[in-house]
């Protein structure tokens, strides 16, 4: 099948319409003639188009399929004029988030061995902002629920898979650094979860990352 062969229109029409990255496999399904090659051919064709022509937003790929996002130049305007679209995490959920993210599947009270701390709270948050999932059952008595990232979580960092993931050994300056509040994907920016978690020994208030971390968050 010549790339020439595929509709550009029709697969930018089919990216554009979804509500969440679509795979390879969806696409095969739609351009069964179409090899994964030829698909991304394409979309880097139709990317192309786009920048020459100025567009605002481009095909990205994402959590193991291709979306629709705007461009991160566009990013301060976007968030001036939605700033609630911002993601607000407090330290022990960063930190929570990046122990799961590495070690996944993880139980919380791996979670909490780890960290020295009551995680329930932190936990429950994540799961309610869909960051973090549960992945399945630890063979173990009272069998506890395993906790890995979500395809949300790919998103809202912009990662294709947890390979593009920063090595361990780049995190510790990273969070040894002032941090900032950061916008997510755009295309997938979060919302406040409408429920607070209940109060325990790790629900203190709601920090910004506009705050840096009180020392260096160890993974190993």
């Amino acid at each position: 099948m010549a790339e020439s062969e595929l509709d550009l229109g029709a697969l930018e029409a089919l990216i554009f319409s979804a509500d969440a990255p679509v795979g390879v496999s969806a696409l095969r399904r739609a351009f069964p003639r179409a090899t994964p090659a030829q698909i991304a051919a394409a979309v880097a064709e139709i990317n192309a188009s786009l920048a020459a022509g100025g567009r605002p937003y481009e095909i990205a790929e994402t959590a193991g399929g291709y979306r629709f996002r705007t461009r991160p130049q566009y990013a301060e305007v976007i968030l001036a004029a939605t700033p609630e679209r911002k993601i607000r995490l407090s330290r022990p959920a960063l930190e929570t988030l990046a122990l799961i993210a590495y070690r996944q599947p993880l139980t919380r009270a791996e979670v909490e061995d780890l960290r020295g701390v009551d995680c329930g709270a932190v936990v429950k948050s994540l799961l309610e902002r869909d960051l973090v999932r549960i992945v399945g059952r630890r063979d173990a008595p009272g069998r506890p629920a395993l906790y890995g990232t979500s395809a949300c979580f790919l998103e809202t960092f912009g990662l294709r898979s947890l390979s593009d993931l920063p090595a361990l050994r780049e995190i510790a300056s990273i969070v040894a650094a002032p941090a900032e509040e950061f916008p997510a994907d755009e295309s997938a920016l979060e919302r406040e979860p409408s429920a607070e978690p209940s109060p325990d020994a790790d629900a203190e208030p709601e920090e910004t990352l506009a705050e840096p971390p009180a020392g260096p968050l160890q993974l190993h």
